[in-house]
């Protein structure tokens, strides 16, 4: 009973900061009309400096402008133990991205910012584990479209809106912290579109929705401009 009473604090929360969005979008995608429904946009993410498994340098999310970024956190003790379902991310997103990754009006990336389970960085040995893990259980498995990233991703989550805020803390959360069970929907120009949770197949379902819709707005507005 106190679990679930915990989870349903963690819904009302983010109803509350991000209510009128779901509830739009929840209309919208069960139109008999299927009227076209645009993502409401909550600004700029902060554009913290992250490091990227495998690569030299650090990157920010303004390196990835043009490209509609998904946002997670992963654990070293993945998959059998995260604040999201790994599973379905990777059946329901990192699958249909990989096999539309030639359509370059779909370009889509998944960064996910791997956590020592109590919301700070992990270690490199940690994160080695975890991307050797990937390789062996996510099916042809593409690190430069599904990222590994160690960074301040609690800096990363840290917003505020309709004055709640995603930072929320308590022990019904993954680890004591509520942002690593949250997904982050990134558009083309760094703007937050939409924050979900991802611990079932149903809420990792509706992030998918969520951003076949960003595409669709801009597919929408390359046929207005007369591009083909």
């Amino acid at each position: 009973m106190l679990a679930l009473a915990g989870r349903s604090k963690t819904i009302i929360a983010l109803l509350l900061v991000f209510g009128p969005a779901f509830l739009l979008v929840f209309i919208s995608t069960r139109s008999c009309e299927h009227k076209f429904f645009e993502l409401p946009n909550y600004g700029k993410v902060e554009n913290i400096s992250f490091k990227v498994y495998g690569k030299e340098g650090s990157f920010s999310v303004n390196d990835f402008r043009d490209e509609v970024v998904l946002i997670t956190t992963l654990q070293p003790t993945c998959p059998t133990d995260c604040a999201v379902s790994f599973w379905h991310i990777d059946q329901m997103h990192f699958q249909h991205i990989r096999k539309n990754k030639r359509k370059k009006l779909k370009k889509t990336r998944i960064i996910s910012f791997v956590t020592d389970g109590k919301g700070n960085p992990a270690s490199e040995e940690q994160v080695q584990t975890l991307y050797e893990t990937m390789k062996d259980r996510v099916v042809e498995y593409d690190p430069e479209l599904w990222m590994l990233a160690t960074g301040d991703a609690k800096q990363l989550y840290n917003i505020q809106h309709n004055g709640q805020t995603l930072l929320q803390e308590g022990k019904d959360f993954y680890g004591g912290q509520g942002f690593q069970e949250l997904l982050l929907l990134v558009d083309k120009d760094g703007n937050l579109r939409m924050v979900g949770k991802a611990e079932t197949e149903g809420l990792v379902r509706k992030m998918k929705e969520h951003m076949a819709l960003l595409h669709k707005q801009y597919d929408k507005a390359r046929k207005k401009s007369g591009d083909k």
